[in-house]
């Protein structure tokens, strides 16, 4: 299994990129993963559906399975926030597993930059940055690729994208 990162700054264009480049790599024939890093309370069910109904009455973990999928849902309850390596042994074995976010994790990473957000650029300062996606022309020697070019965002991922065992024995990221 392979991985590969996406960090950027909240409205870089994240989400819209990765909601292009994933069918893309797929119609390549690769099984594709993405694991969601969120800096906020969300709920990924239904206020009063049974799921919610049996998290909200103190159940750690709640499943819910029909025959179209199923979802795990796991509450911390004041554990610490499982680090990224023990959320990658959690997924299926798949050819890449795309990180949205973790932007301080020690991981080979793709920067997602749009001029128009006004941020400075993540990768001067973050040595886990590999390649950017941007809409505007930075001063650097990373490949790069525009936020538009799809077919070249897809050739860098798959390009820079690290086996899982790689960058747990090269990074400080611990079990």
């Amino acid at each position: 299994m392979k991985v590969i990162g996406f960090a950027g700054w909240s409205g870089a264009g994240k989400t819209t990129l990765l909601s292009r480049l994933i069918p893309r790599l797929i119609a390549d024939g690769l099984r594709v993963s993405v694991i969601k890093h969120a800096h906020h309370k969300f709920d990924v069910d239904v206020p009063g559906k049974d799921s919610w109904v049996h998290r909200q009455a103190g159940a750690t973990e709640v499943l819910v399975t029909s025959g179209n999928r199923w979802a795990l849902m796991h509450e911390l309850r004041g554990a610490p926030e499982p680090s990224l390596r023990e959320l990658i042994g959690k997924m299926a074995n798949v050819d890449l597993v795309v990180v949205e976010g973790f932007k301080t994790e020690p991981l080979r990473k793709i920067e997602v930059y749009r001029a128009a957000n006004g941020k400075p650029a993540l990768y001067p300062a973050d040595p886990w940055i590999a390649g950017l996606v941007t809409d505007a022309d930075l001063a650097t020697d990373l490949p790069r690729a525009h936020l538009d070019d799809i077919e070249a965002v897809a050739a860098m991922t798959t390009t820079l994208a690290m086996r899982a065992d790689e960058i747990f024995a090269r990074s400080t990221v611990k079990v």
